[in-house]
């Protein structure tokens, strides 16, 4: 076994939640064969051409990879992992939010768009019907240029944003890609809707965290407004120039925002949780071209540091 693969331990608690081949397509090569390999990308951002011999073909191991990042296996197991976690009471629901840049690398660009294809019509004028309608293509959405793939300007240069929350245990929970200019408080809400953790047996799965912290950046009016009709319990500094602007109107002004400095304090649970997660070289630095692929490449970075924290 080398260094980063995945122990028998780890092996035997995602073994139940992995896809099964149908039988109809061939037999799949070992999944823990596959995901090692996976994982060892993820880890030191190698081009998957000079992914050692070890892993098998590295066609087939990009291709389950490109497969799972499309069809939403990798958040499925995420998820699974989680539900495990939280059936132990190993999730400290105290979460946090934020987001950090990631610099995509020169090969990133240039990513085709995604164009829908008409079949040929055969037969008689006028076509078969059905035959002439337009192929949907089984990708997540995306191909429209840069912006659909994730990928901007920012003060970093050619960049994209990672947003995401991370429980108390300096663990990710959720993510969202997004162009690298985007701003934080506009992905507050997808963010906080990811949230999906699976109880075990019948019930619904858990939702609302106990808590949340998060900066500046997400002080506003939407934010706040949505936190309090979810009743989740929230701590948030107020800007200057909003305390200013509250502050002249006297008291039609309002009260303060309630701000709790001692929870404030665990806020960096997620400034922790993002550097364990850039450990990883390929989270760190994107190499992807497709943002759903990249999606999946930070999503099994995250898959890693739950079996493994």
């Amino acid at each position: 076994m080398g260094r980063g693969d995945l122990t028998d331990a780890e092996q035997k608690r995602l073994r139940p939640f992995l896809p099964v081949s149908n039988g109809r397509c061939g037999r799949w090569r070992d999944h823990r064969q596959v995901i090692d390999g996976i994982l060892h990308r993820v880890r030191t951002g190698v081009q998957w051409r000079d992914l050692p011999e070890r892993f098998g073909p590295w066609k087939t191991v990009y291709e389950r990879h490109r497969l799972w990042s499309a069809d939403g296996t990798w958040e499925r197991l995420l998820q699974q992992v989680q539900a495990a976690a939280d059936a132990a009471g190993e999730i400290d629901w105290d979460i946090s939010v934020d987001s950090t840049i990631v610099r995509a690398y020169q090969h990133a660009a240039g990513a085709r768009s995604i164009r829908p294809r008409r079949q040929a019509q055969r037969g008689r004028r006028g076509g078969t019907p059905g035959r002439d309608s337009v192929a949907e293509s089984r990708r997540p959405p995306g191909g429209g240029g840069a912006g659909g793939e994730g990928l901007g300007r920012s003060r970093g240069g050619f960049t994209s944003k990672v947003h995401l929350s991370a429980d108390g245990r300096c663990r990710p929970l959720f993510l969202v890609i997004t162009p690298g200019q985007r701003a934080d408080c506009t992905q507050f809400k997808p963010v906080l809707e990811k949230i999906r953790v699976p109880r075990p047996g019948p019930g619904r799965p858990r939702k609302k965290p106990d808590s949340l912290t998060a900066d500046k950046a997400y002080s506003n009016g939407p934010c706040r407004e949505c936190l309090r009709r979810r009743d989740i319990r929230h701590t948030i500094p107020e800007k200057t120039d909003s305390q200013a602007a509250r502050l002249g109107k006297g008291s039609r002004g309002g009260r303060p925002p309630g701000f709790d400095e001692d929870r404030y304090k665990k806020r960096n649970t997620v400034e922790r949780a993002i550097n364990r997660l850039k450990q990883s070289r390929a989270v760190a630095t994107r190499y992807d071209k497709r943002g759903y692929v990249f999606l999946g490449t930070a999503t099994a970075a995250s898959v890693a540091i739950w079996l493994r924290a």
